[in-house]
């Protein structure tokens, strides 16, 4: 039976029973040895698939990977615009994703038809998009940007060249307090970052003194204001690896403290709290990949990523430049 078959288009990711006894973990290694796969998995995946990944790492260094990878199949363990990012990078190759539900927040509140008519309301503005979006939101930028290099990219550019960033708006007036530039923001927010409470930081904060509060540039200003250190999911995991052994509250999804720990264990790792009483530190979307549907995914080859090919080399432009510009960004 064509894998085609298998994947049941109404679910989003391969339908098909697991034999219980099998050992999942040996069975994707065999998989992704047999058919030069490779596995490239975000920090904010659970801790399994972080240690069945032959990545691991923050959305620039995963394109990184993708864009220099030999393997034949790409396996995607993080979200829909990640595995978009690899397809755009990688056309002849095929880029698989566990389950095709597995979205984001932040690029869901940026639809391309209303980003393309608030881009021609600013006709003269250079467009940096931050990595969180569609391929076709992509499609209309001139540069993709990601936390890590967002800055060292608009420090590039001429200070009297107006921007317009998208669509993060967190992430947006941060750059703007960090580069003073004075950029057009789209409205948009990621509903892990943008939950993190002020007032239950500071009561943790204040039940642990000593503790480094760490932040992720998606959170609001007013948890940002508290933070000892702002940066990527990576560079908070290589602050808290070269500044340890010590007590940090990290506010960002809590799936990165999984390599952290690895990292120093010496280090006390506190998860910062969200406004309400619910896990909202777990990204919803990033968990929908398992390691059932990961199975699934290998074995099958389905679900796989694809796209027009017009909107893949309209977005590959912008993406290559964000490649080109942030040489150099760790």
């Amino acid at each position: 039976m064509p894998a085609s078959t298998l994947a049941n288009p109404a679910l989003g990711f391969v339908d098909a029973p697991v034999d219980s006894g099998l050992d999942l973990y040996a069975e994707i290694e065999r998989l992704k040895s047999a058919k030069n796969a490779i596995l490239l998995a975000h920090y904010y995946q659970e801790s399994a698939i972080q240690d069945l990944a032959d990545f691991v790492g923050d959305s620039l260094g995963l394109a990184r990977e993708a864009a220099n990878t030999d393997a034949e199949i790409i396996v995607f363990a993080g979200v829909h615009f990640m595995a978009e990012t690899a397809k755009i990078l990688n056309p002849e190759k095929t880029v698989l994703l566990p389950d095709l539900n597995a979205g984001c927040s932040l690029a869901d509140t940026c639809p391309p038809d209303k980003f393309e008519a608030f881009c021609e309301q600013h006709p003269d503005h250079t467009v940096i998009t931050y990595v969180n979006s569609s391929a076709a939101v992509k499609a209309l930028s001139d540069i993709i940007c990601t936390s890590s290099s967002a800055a060292h990219i608009i420090e590039q550019l001429p200070e009297d060249e107006p921007i317009l960033f998208a669509p993060d708006r967190n992430l947006g007036a941060y750059l703007i307090r960090e580069t003073g530039r004075d950029m057009v923001l789209w409205d948009g927010v990621c509903i892990v970052h943008e939950t993190f409470s002020e007032r239950k930081l500071l009561r943790r904060s204040a039940e642990h003194p000593d503790a480094e509060i760490l932040a992720h540039p998606e959170c609001r200003d007013a948890v940002l204001q508290h933070a000892d250190f702002v940066g990527s999911t990576s560079q908070i995991r290589r602050y808290a690896r070269d500044n340890g052994p010590a007590t940090f509250i990290v506010a960002t999804e809590e799936g990165i403290l999984h390599q952290m720990e690895k990292d120093n264990p010496g280090n006390t790792l506190i998860p910062a709290p969200p406004e309400s009483g619910c896990n909202c530190s777990q990204c919803p979307h990033m968990r929908l990949n398992t390691i059932e549907k990961l199975y699934l995914c290998l074995e099958h080859e389905a679900p796989e990523i694809t796209m027009e090919e017009s909107v893949r080399q309209q977005a590959l432009v912008p993406i290559q430049r964000m490649m080109e510009m942030s040489a150099g960004i760790k």
